[in-house]
């Protein structure tokens, strides 16, 4: 493949936990072609790949960084260290399996390598951009997370007035920490309203929008000036069902998933992370953006997934961008989807 220089493009990652392997493979194959990324944004495990593409991250830092990552270590139990014995404790009085620490400072020690702490790190000021976006929304880094103390999806840093805190000021770590707290496996968290001090729990973007593509897209009229990709990670419902809640990691959840109450809430759950945006995502010209990648493999919470498994996936997700990149045309997309908006 040629590999052409400065070409712009905004990025936004799906969700999709150990299937975000997917991701990297095909950010890392849009990197060597010569993409250059103006805005990222991302769900959960999308959230991780954004913040080190959005941090300036290259291909060969991109793949150093998941080399460096230590997938076993994801599931972090708490006291007293002992299976199902700790995992039970945590879901009965933190909400969450697992402490969640790990990934957390891997996230926070790469990024400061890369030069990046905050989101006042991440700061652009852009003259062409949509007039509409407020001061707080010029950032190179958008993460999702979801309030359910407020019941509202949040979109970080662009909402962190919402809960009377200074962007620029805040930890991008930790918001990608909260984007990625997959409900009942991780421990949500807790941020404190800098106003009424008052707790907001957070958890997994992915509950109200695990693939939020139109997150950039103008709003103002004006011609776009460089395209949005997406790169999804998870089939479409029904079939994405059986591959988002972390079935299989605790024995209470295999055992709920006989009972036909709980099948119906998985249901329901899987519903409320995929189906929200799968309308959306149907639409044409939304879809010729997409850059979707086959990682049915392996599962949203298979950290013991072998190496030969998780290059499987990677592979998958650099075949999807090959085969994206030499069917793409930027041309007839603005002439066929004008209203499509983009950049």
């Amino acid at each position: 493949m040629p590999k052409r220089a400065d070409l712009k493009a905004d990025l936004v990652l799906e969700g999709g936990g150990v299937k975000g392997l997917g991701l990297a493979g095909a950010v890392e194959c849009l990197l060597r072609a010569g993409y250059r990324f103006e805005r990222v944004a991302g769900t959960s495990a999308g959230s991780i790949l954004a913040a080190f593409v959005a941090a300036g991250a290259g291909a060969d830092e991109l793949a150093g960084i998941m080399g460096r990552f230590d997938y076993a270590r994801v599931p972090d139990r708490g006291a007293p260290g002992l299976p199902l014995v700790s995992e039970g404790i945590s879901l009965l009085h933190k909400a969450g399996a697992y402490e969640g620490d790990y990934l957390r400072e891997f996230i926070y020690a790469e990024l400061k390598e890369l030069g990046v702490t905050t989101f006042g790190d991440l700061r652009v000021e852009d003259r062409e951009a949509d007039p509409n976006l407020a001061p707080a929304q010029r950032h190179t880094l958008v993460v999702t997370a979801t309030d359910i103390t407020g019941g509202r999806l949040l979109r970080l840093p662009w909402d962190y007035h919402l809960l009377h805190l200074n962007p620029d000021e805040q930890v991008v770590a930790d918001a990608v920490r909260a984007s990625s707290s997959i409900p009942l496996f991780f421990e949500p968290v807790i941020v404190t309203d800098g106003e009424s001090g008052r707790p907001t729990t957070l958890v997994d973007g992915g509950v109200l929008s695990n693939f939020p593509i139109e997150i950039f897209d103008r709003t103002d009229g004006v011609a776009p000036r460089w395209p949005t990709f997406g790169i999804g990670v998870l089939p479409d419902l029904p079939a994405g069902s059986a591959q988002l809640l972390p079935r299989g990691a605790l024995a209470a959840l295999r055992v709920s998933q006989l009972i036909p109450p709980f099948r119906l809430l998985e249901q329901v759950v899987a519903t409320a992370i995929v189906g929200n945006d799968q309308t959306h995502l149907e639409r044409p010209c939304v879809a010729r953006r997409i850059i979707q990648v086959d990682t049915s493999s392996i599962g949203v919470i298979d950290f013991d997934a072998s190496e030969e498994q998780r290059q499987q996936v990677i592979a998958r997700g650099t075949e999807a961008a090959q085969a994206f990149l030499k069917a793409w045309d930027w041309a007839r997309y603005t002439q066929e989807c004008r209203g499509g908006a983009d950049g």
